[in-house]
């Protein structure tokens, strides 16, 4: 069971970055404007995020296992399309639809870990194995888009979900018991209210990143999202059956958990967008070779997650979100002296390093925190919620580092190649300061926590 939910989980998370390096030859192949092209990305993103809470909801109502299913074959099916497409259109439709069956089936990894492995030292193991496929997840579709795009053709990018699509629905059944239903109904109001404001402040933010927020749209967006996310919050404090509890909030430490998420992935989905952007543009590199550049920060994640989880016991959850989000920041801040001359090992190779052996710490802290005490009957919008805090944390994280990107590069009045390192070494420098935010969270856990 353990094996067939780390497949799924890293399949959703590989799919945000695995098109990162094949988006010049998307770009050529199907006509697609400068600006146009980022919503590949943004495509997948917004449905993803948008619609997690009622997908965390629908496990919960209709059974694990179901919405496991469910949700693998519209992602699988949506995949198939958007390998053939034949046009922009066609492969941001089938992006946005590959997001749908991602958030009905996302939710049920973490659910069916917390529901399967009841004992805390067997459930430990477990969650060190999610936070070793999420954290490595990011850099694993990286390699994987170059490999496919330099061998074979960009649309190998998206092909390759369909087996893997097929072994989980043919295995699921057979190996993973359904868990039990939980009576109730669709919170739709929720529902509505929850996606529409997440998608609407992911939209407003990834817009500035192209217009500014001194644009209408922009402004319209961001306020749009505010009214609706006040909606969701009114909705859900008087719902029966709300698709997020609040009483997932009442515990300080879970809600500094969702902040340290959010934090770190901003940072971390930063770091992969920009050293991509480094290694091909100034660098040189080609697909293949940006690909494999981020072997070692995989590995690392392999390794010190699996360590991490031995150590829970000792060492306890803050101490290691704190060791974890240090390490993340001392990276961005040595990344953050890159120039356009730096080699891969002696300025890059370090960092990477240093980097995955703090988000493999990280992750199975705060996945630890995020899971706890959660009954269940709440266990599919946990789940949820933490997946919530990925994606958006994600989304807003890389608008405002590619906002802070345009602006220093637009400053420097020398060579292409230089204009980029400087607004690449200002985004590290901002994510920096991301991180620095979850240390200081973390460190305020752990005093509450004595």
């Amino acid at each position: 069971m353990l094996a067939i939910v780390l497949m799924c989980q890293t399949m959703f998370i590989l799919d945000t970055n695995v098109v990162n390096i094949a988006l010049p030859d998307i770009k050529q192949d199907l006509g697609f404007s400068a600006t146009g092209l980022s919503w590949v990305l943004n495509a997948y993103m917004l449905a993803f995020g948008g619609l997690l809470l009622l997908g965390g909801r629908v496990g919960d109502i209709l059974g694990q296992r179901r919405a496991l299913v469910a949700g693998v074959v519209v992602f699988t099916a949506a995949s198939l399309a958007g390998g053939l497409a034949t046009s922009a259109a066609l492969l941001l439709a089938a992006r946005a639809v590959q997001g749908i069956g991602a958030a009905v089936a996302a939710p049920t990894v973490l659910a069916l870990i917390t529901v399967g492995f009841p004992e805390p030292a067997r459930r430990a193991r477990a969650l060190g194995a999610y936070a070793a496929v999420s954290g490595s997840g990011a850099a694993i579709g990286l390699i994987a888009g170059g490999v496919l795009t330099d061998w074979i053709s960009w649309r190998w990018v998206l092909f390759v979900n369909v087996p893997i699509g097929v072994v989980l629905l043919i295995m699921a059944p057979l190996f993973i018991a359904e868990t039990e239903r939980h009576a109730g109904h669709f919170d739709l109001a929720g529902s509505l209210t929850s996606t529409l404001g997440m998608t609407a402040l992911v939209y407003g933010f990834l817009h500035a990143a192209e217009e500014g927020f001194g644009d209408a749209l922009t402004l319209g967006a961001l306020l749009l999202a505010l009214v609706l996310l006040g909606l969701f919050v009114a909705v859900e404090s008087r719902a029966r059956q709300p698709i997020v509890p609040l009483r997932l909030f009442a515990d300080r430490r879970r809600v500094s958990g969702y902040l340290i998420l959010l934090f770190v992935l901003a940072a971390g989905n930063g770091m992969f967008f920009f050293l991509t952007q480094f290694l091909q543009q100034v660098r040189g590199y080609s697909p293949l070779q940006a690909g494999f550049a981020f072997v070692p920060l995989a590995v690392l994640i392999l390794i010190s997650s699996g360590a991490a989880a031995r150590l829970l016991p000792r060492l306890g959850t803050t101490t290691l979100i704190a060791a974890g989000a240090a390490a993340i920041s001392v990276a961005l801040l040595w990344m953050a002296r890159l120039t356009p001359q730096a080699t891969y090992a002696t300025s890059l190779l370090g960092p990477m390093l240093i980097a995955g052996l703090g988000m493999g710490v990280l992750l199975v802290g705060v996945t630890t925190v995020l899971s706890s005490g959660v009954s269940a009957e709440h266990a599919g919008a946990a789940s949820g919620l933490l997946n919530v805090m990925q994606q958006i944390g994600g989304a807003l994280g890389l608008a405002i580092l590619v906002t802070v990107y345009g602006t220093a590069a637009q400053g420097v009045r020398r060579t292409a190649h230089e204009a980029l390192t400087e607004g690449v070494t200002t985004a590290f420098t901002v994510g920096a300061a991301f991180t620095a935010c979850a240390i200081l969270l973390a460190l305020t856990m752990r005093a509450r926590e004595r």
